[in-house]
């Protein structure tokens, strides 16, 4: 087993970088399968996590009869969540699921179409990689990747397999923000000239997991594949399963909650990353343990990199010690705001009459207006799982059949992960972050960002 592992993740790193044409390869040339119309598209599970459970089971099972999917296999490196999830799945689908120890032994069945990857932070890039290399398509997790060497490789592995990755920043699918990106791109918002994003909660436990933490043993999981390509590092069921709170295996607060709202800032602005970004913050509140901080504030310079006096500010603030979890999104303009837990396009703060007037210029008011609602899914009785993302796995689901462009590219990954690791960086050095073109390097005191 150790030796095919070492075949496999060879195998794989090659393909992302376009060395490997082997015979064996497991290449999407060499194992491409066109779904035709009335095949039934075989999805696999990528890691049975809590946010697979929670969340892509329950809006997977609103649509899969209508679209003809069905999940067929599960692969978890732990003994017990890899019982859970075939034991789950077949409680809701009615018929036996293939339990896997390991990704590879997934992709060598040749037993599935599409997966979905539900996995740890910094192994989403690479198990996209695995993915497309064996010729699936893939529902991945954000953040998409947390280094810039898995970002770069996971995007050329993307590009080359043409297959059909949904990253999930769901709010891509949501009514009231295409509604918002139509009306600021068709020229109607003014340009943007700041945002303001907050994401407050109260949680002393949250990405906490004590009781599983008792739980893991080291005999019943494969430590060396969870760590993939980190650095070697003595067994911790807290990093395992509270990645969350330890870098290098996740970037905490930005790649989980800045992520989402960073992408929309790149969605409606038509910008792929910051021109720069710094960041403060700490551990203020929660003293157990942890390597994140659980409280950060950075700022965003975005705009033209050749013309310093174009452009908009952004500032994201996240506190794990007060607030009632509902993320704050506004986007403002010198004709007034979008509020986008409102949903509502207003004139507040926008040009007056009795300043313009002052200054012989003309009002310039927003008219009150309100978003769509977050799209509406037509649910099954007791399935749960929220709307954006209910609507966001059917867009994958669709274009899993269609190979249309998903509402999420990879590309929308690639660039929310650069505005991650800058911020990341910003963090770690206390320095300001840029992005090196040239190189799609992410640099801070003048030096490349590494682990």
């Amino acid at each position: 087993m150790k030796q095919s592992r070492r075949h496999f993740i060879r195998q794989t790193s090659l393909t992302a970088s376009g060395l490997y044409l082997g015979a064996n390869s497991l290449s999407a040339a060499s194992y491409r399968r066109v779904i035709g119309a009335n095949d039934r598209v075989r999805v696999g599970v990528v890691g049975f996590s809590d946010r697979h459970r929670q969340s892509h089971l329950p809006c997977f099972l609103h649509h899969y009869k209508e679209l003809n999917f069905d999940v067929t296999a599960v692969s978890d490196i732990w003994k017990l969540r890899r019982e859970a999830g075939a034991a789950a799945w077949k409680k809701e689908l009615g018929h036996d699921i293939s339990a896997y120890r390991n990704n590879e032994e997934l992709y060598n069945s040749k037993a599935i179409d599409a997966v979905f990857i539900s996995t740890a932070d910094f192994q989403h890039a690479q198990h996209t990689i695995e993915a497309v290399s064996a010729g699936c398509d893939a529902y991945v997790e954000k953040p998409f990747a947390e280094t810039m060497a898995d970002n770069r490789a996971a995007l050329k592995a993307v590009k080359a397999s043409g297959k059909i990755v949904q990253i999930g920043s769901q709010r891509r699918s949501g009514g009231n923000y295409q509604a918002a990106n139509e009306f600021i791109n068709a020229g109607k918002f003014d340009p943007i000239n700041m945002v303001e994003l907050t994401w407050n909660v109260n949680q002393p436990g949250r990405w906490r997991r004590p009781k599983e933490v008792a739980l893991l043993k080291e005999n019943e999981t494969d430590w060396k594949r969870f760590l993939l390509n980190r650095p070697a590092e003595a067994f911790d069921p807290r990093i395992y399963l509270e990645y969350r709170l330890f870098w290098p295996y996740s970037s905490g607060i930005p790649g989980q909650w800045m992520s989402h709202q960073i992408d929309t800032v790149h969605w409606f602005s038509g910008y792929s990353h910051p021109r720069s970004v710094v960041a403060n913050g700490g551990i203020y509140n929660w003293k157990d343990g942890r390597r994140n901080w659980d409280t950060i504030t950075a700022v965003f310079d975005y705009g033209p990199a050749n013309d310093l006096t174009t452009g908009f500010q952004v500032v994201f603030s996240s506190r794990m010690g007060n607030g009632d979890e509902h993320p704050l999104e506004m986007y403002y303009s010198n004709a007034g705001q979008i509020n986008l837990n409102t949903n509502t396009i207003s004139p507040v703060g926008g040009l007056t009459k009795n300043f313009a007037d002052a200054m012989g210029m003309q009002p310039n008011l927003l008219p009150e207006m309100k978003l769509p609602e977050t799209t509406k899914v037509i649910t099954s009785a007791n399935t749960g799982g929220d709307q954006l993302t209910s609507a966001h796995v059917r867009n994958w689901m669709e274009c899993v059949r269609s190979r249309k462009t998903p509402n999420a590219p990879v590309e929308a990954g690639y660039n929310h992960s650069i505005a991650n690791i800058m911020t990341t960086a910003a963090a770690h050095t206390g320095g300001k972050a840029i992005f090196d073109e040239t190189s799609q390097e992410v640099m801070s005191n003048g030096k490349i960002f590494h682990l």
